[in-house]
């Protein structure tokens, strides 16, 4: 985790840098003793969370956040107790720190700041799989039938049409292999030859330049091996 510290007193910097290395996953990568110079490093460096000093001259850190399009999670520090609710009206404020900041009150921040990063780590998972696909539609004698990823062994480029292996039954298709490799996930196919997209996990063997999918042998052309090469998990 990634964080810079932005404040214009020096000691105070100081003490937030020395609580920052107690916790592992925190990197203090920057600090400053004014907002401005944290803005102009910001346009070209990336951060996951700024400690902030609301009271500073020139640029305060409230409006610090309202300048920064797109602000990182923030910490608030200062010595104005009463400005606590208002900081809290921003969703990515974390926490708000009183100083002088001891060690139980930042670990606690610390707690906090790690648990909101594991539950946005884990909504992106979440999100993740809800928008990756499992399956694709093909066009049978006009009726649409669902073919799962995982079922699919092979296909095979075949004139105007290709031929979909499936564990338990072969599907004639009129399309190419390049239509067809748009809809599959790269994770999982390979395409081996100019005539054969394979699913990789489907692999029994490789011998020479062909793969053993089942029973069936597939050639490997000259130009896909390295890749084929490139993606096994070699011991």
């Amino acid at each position: 985790m990634k964080c810079i510290i932005v404040d214009d007193e020096g000691s105070a910097r100081a003490i937030i840098k020395e609580l920052c290395n107690t916790i592992p996953e925190m990197e203090v990568v920057a600090e400053f003793p004014n907002a401005l110079e944290a803005l102009k490093f910001l346009k070209n460096n990336q951060v996951d969370l700024i400690f902030l000093d609301i009271h500073m001259p020139k640029l305060t850190g409230v409006d610090f956040v309202e300048t920064v399009a797109n602000p990182p999670k923030i910490v608030f520090t200062t010595s104005d107790k009463d400005f606590a609710i208002e900081a809290y009206g921003y969703d990515f404020i974390l926490d708000y720190l009183v100083k002088p900041i001891s060690a139980e009150r930042f670990h606690k921040c610390a707690k906090r700041i790690h648990n909101e990063f594991q539950k946005a780590d884990i909504n992106l998972e979440k999100e993740g799989a809800l928008n990756e696909e499992d399956h694709l539609y093909i066009n049978i004698d006009r009726r649409l039938i669902k073919l799962k990823f995982h079922d699919i062994q092979l296909i095979e480029a075949q004139g105007d049409y290709i031929e979909i292996q499936t564990r338990d039954k072969r599907y004639r298709v009129h399309s190419t292999l390049k239509k067809i490799k748009e809809k599959l996930p790269d994770s999982k196919f390979l395409q081996i030859h100019r005539s054969y997209i394979i699913n990789f996990s489907q692999i029994v063997d490789i011998q020479d330049n062909s793969v053993l999918i089942e029973r069936n042998v597939i050639p490997i052309s000259r130009s896909n091996r390295p890749e084929l090469m490139q993606r096994l998990n070699l011991l």
